[in-house]
């Protein structure tokens, strides 16, 4: 065996049970919040309907959903994608292994303790840092483990050259402890609070989530078809601008409030000056992938990969156009935030998960996905839902927001005409449940090796099958 193909198949086994750990737990979360998510969906539908429940009432149910999202599903899986990257890059096997073990099982404590205190409506009140302080603490242990396990991988690479999905994964693993930390410290009030709770908001995205977006798409696309990534100086560029201009976004939520005017503007400019390293990985990505669209319609991992990267650029750009104030009065407190949000977190990160998860559970458990036909019905029911789900609410939400700024018109105007865009919502978020439910139901397959038993991918014409016990 070729001493580099022996040393990713000692990387892939030092990971396979914390990334099974993780991907199976969050997996969970990821049911459990989407159908905490489509309650929420319906109830603009039907404003009655489950109202007697206090538990199930819309102030408590969506922020559950997205809570048991961010910290349940995206968290865990990205954390088995960090692991999993990082042996392979670092071309070693995983260290601390037991940190990872101790972070899964306290973080999932946590998100289920939080889950739990938000329903019974103990909610801190704050978007984002909902759960109460003790979940905070144990999220803060947690990833504390999990990142000393990553810098002890790292520190014991057998590599020289650090790729550029590297530097987002450590950069997550330096600065998400640190974050969650500063902001649960008990020191903000009034005002300070509203800006702690917003730059806390937008830097989750910064540190976390959407480095574990870049990451895996700078790994997975060359990989996928076999060819270097375009241009490595324009990466760098790409994450240092990224760095240097995403911390500063999150008072742009603030736009009108009564902070320092200064403060708001400093805030645009970054915002505006996103564009920089957006552009970069765009032009990067594409050029990377000229030539080879055609593979699309063969790796489910490209497929879903290349369609989060798309979504990055466009809840990039509009994320800077919204940050204008012009466009931040007629959008900001419509539904089209929630679009906004929704192209974020789903069509960018979670897409982009879907893909990484159908390329590295074959290599960690030595078996092949079964059924190519039900991954395809997965990508085309997300990928239809989430894309009607943004459109309507993109379109509605500055509709209303039109609607809101106009004093001729009363405030029920803007109420009565978001009714067929949440409508077309509630169809959108049923779409991406059933996607999910296909996944879920391909993944336990997978998780107890059921299905038939392969040699080659199950998407090659090529498959040689044998029938398992």
């Amino acid at each position: 065996m070729q001493p580099e193909l022996s040393s990713r198949i000692e990387s892939d086994d030092s990971t396979a049970g914390p990334v099974l750990l993780l991907f199976s737990t969050a997996v969970v979360w990821l049911f459990i919040g989407s159908i905490f998510g489509l309650v929420a969906a319906l109830k603009f539908n039907f404003p009655d309907w489950l109202g007697t429940i206090p538990s199930l009432t819309f102030g408590r149910i969506r922020p559950a959903h997205l809570n048991t999202v961010i910290y349940g599903w995206a968290s865990l899986a990205l954390g088995g994608v960090y692991v999993w990257l990082t042996a392979r890059l670092c071309r070693t096997e995983i260290r601390w292994k037991n940190l990872l073990y101790i972070s899964a099982i306290i973080w999932n404590i946590a998100v289920l303790y939080g889950t739990i205190e938000i329903l019974i409506g103990n909610s801190m009140g704050q978007e984002w840092l909902e759960f109460p302080k003790a979940t905070a603490y144990m999220i803060t242990v947690a990833a504390i483990c999990f990142s000393l396990s990553i810098l002890q991988t790292f520190r014991k690479r057998n590599v020289e050259h650090i790729y550029i999905s590297l530097w987002y994964i450590l950069a997550s693993a330096l600065w998400f402890p640190l974050l969650y930390f500063l902001a649960y410290l008990p020191i903000y009030k009034g005002v300070t609070q509203a800006a702690s709770n917003w730059w806390y908001a937008h830097n989750v995205l910064t540190v976390w989530f959407t480095p574990a977006g870049l990451a895996a798409a700078y790994y997975f696309i060359p990989k996928v078809i076999g060819r270097p990534i375009h241009s490595y100086y324009l990466s760098l560029i790409g994450f240092w601008t990224f760095a240097l201009f995403y911390n500063w976004n999150g008072i742009h939520h603030l736009v009108g409030g009564p902070l320092p005017t200064w403060l708001i503007s400093v805030s645009i400019i970054a915002s505006v000056l996103m564009f920089i390293p957006v552009i970069a990985v765009a032009i990067n990505h594409h050029l990377t992938m000229v030539g080879h669209f055609s593979k699309l319609k063969y790796s489910p991992t490209l497929r879903f990969v290349v369609f989060g990267a798309v979504s990055y650029t466009a809840v990039s750009f509009q994320g800077s156009l919204e940050a204008i104030r012009t466009q931040s009065e007629i959008t900001h407190f419509t539904h089209y935030t929630i679009g906004h949000a929704h192209l974020g977190l789903y069509a960018f990160v979670t897409m982009i998960l879907f893909g990484s998860i159908y390329y590295i559970m074959p290599r960690i458990i030595r078996w092949e996905w079964p059924n190519p036909s039900l991954i395809k019905v997965h990508f085309w029911l997300v990928a239809a839902g989430i894309i009607l789900y943004v459109i309507s609410m993109n379109l509605g939400g500055f509709i209303q927001g039109l609607y809101m700024n106009d004093a001729s018109r009363p405030f029920m105007d803007s109420v009565e005409l978001t009714k067929p865009y949440l409508f077309a919502r509630s169809i959108g978020g049923s779409l991406m449940l059933l996607g999910q439910l296909v996944f879920i139901y391909l993944f336990s397959l997978m998780l107890f090796r059921k299905g038939v038993y392969r040699i080659m991918p199950p998407w090659s014409e090529t498959t040689a099958e044998v029938t398992s016990e």
